[in-house]
């Protein structure tokens, strides 16, 4: 199996550098292009971000994406012309559909700590829907569960829904913990690394770092030397 997963290492990703935005790049994202990396399957962005304190995405549109942000580190504002008004923590996502249109700012609202997040996009499986935002939060007692659900096309086991063929989990691994995962024949799998490092089928990985696959098999993910937080994507 281990013969089937491709690397992306995270040195390998774009980068850009605003000052206030520090940004990794997984797929090509504004000026950042290599044909090699426009995607993987529905998944369009997995961007990297560290927002400085006060630093934010001013009011901006989007259109025809599923857009979900989670945050690692610090908090995160946001505001968008559907109403919603939110403070997102640590542990916790927002799931945005922009549909027909929606507007939104994303800004850090510590003055002295920055704020760590991975903003992801997905193509949706059909244009023009009703812009919609929900938000997933871990039930209480299940905040370090090892391997959660979190996003679904049909919001099973209490996962946020998204219009497309995607399964989505949260990972979170002490060390010395282990999981697995079962990739179906026909679909496609990617693990982002968000922090610490992993072993998977015997590949070692450091935050960042990415490894895909589109062989039917068994995932075996381990975390033998530190904490670690990744988020895997079984998309059809």
């Amino acid at each position: 199996m281990t013969t089937h997963l491709k690397i992306r290492r995270a040195g390998e990703r774009g980068h850009a550098d605003h000052g206030w935005l520090n940004s990794w790049f997984s797929f090509s994202f504004a000026e950042y292009y290599d044909a090699r990396h426009m995607g993987f399957r529905s998944l369009r962005v997995i961007n990297d971000d560290r927002i400085a304190p006060g630093g934010g995405f001013p009011t901006h549109p989007h259109r025809d994406m599923e857009i979900f942000s989670y945050l690692l580190a610090g908090q995160l504002a946001h505001k968008d012309s559907m109403g919603n008004s939110r403070v997102l923590n640590p542990g916790e996502i927002q799931m945005m559909r922009a549909g027909t249109g929606v507007q939104h700012s994303e800004f850090n609202p510590s003055a002295t700590e920055p704020a760590h997040l991975l903003q992801i996009w997905i193509t949706p499986n059909q244009r023009n829907l009703k812009p919609a935002y929900t938000e997933w939060v871990p039930a209480a007692g299940h905040e370090n569960d090892i391997n959660t659900l979190v996003i679904s096309s049909d919001g099973r086991d209490g996962s946020a829904s998204i219009a497309q063929d995607a399964s989505i989990y949260l990972l979170k691994l002490r060390p010395g913990n282990q999981t697995s995962h079962s990739l179906l024949p026909g679909r496609g799998l990617w693990l982002h690394v968000a922090t610490g490092s992993l072993v998977v089928n015997g590949i070692s990985l450091s935050a960042g770092d990415a490894v895909s696959c589109e062989a039917a098999g068994e995932i075996e993910i381990t975390a033998p030397n530190e904490a670690a937080e990744a988020i895997l994507f079984d998309l059809g």
